[in-house]
């Protein structure tokens, strides 16, 4: 049984693309919950939450990072 690298990557960009959204709140909730536990690492929490909502963006949209999943550019960061 061999495993198709590109059709596995092809489902998964497809689940990501339709549950983008509640994958982006799950990663708010766990931010705000490691910040509550250590708080004098917020700031290195709020990058690594914006790393992996890139990341999301990039992979769900299949593109070129550019524009999300709905053919939106992202926010800017602050």
């Amino acid at each position: 049984m061999a495993i198709n690298l590109n059709q596995l990557k092809s489902k998964a960009q497809d689940v990501l693309s339709k549950n983008s959204d509640k994958i982006e709140q799950g990663l708010d909730k766990a931010s705000g919950m490691a910040k509550s536990r250590f708080g004098k690492q917020s700031d290195k929490i709020d990058t690594a939450t914006r790393k992996a909502k890139s990341f999301l963006q990039k992979n769900a949209g299949g593109g070129d990072g550019h524009a999300g999943p709905s053919g939106q550019q992202p926010p800017p960061q602050p």
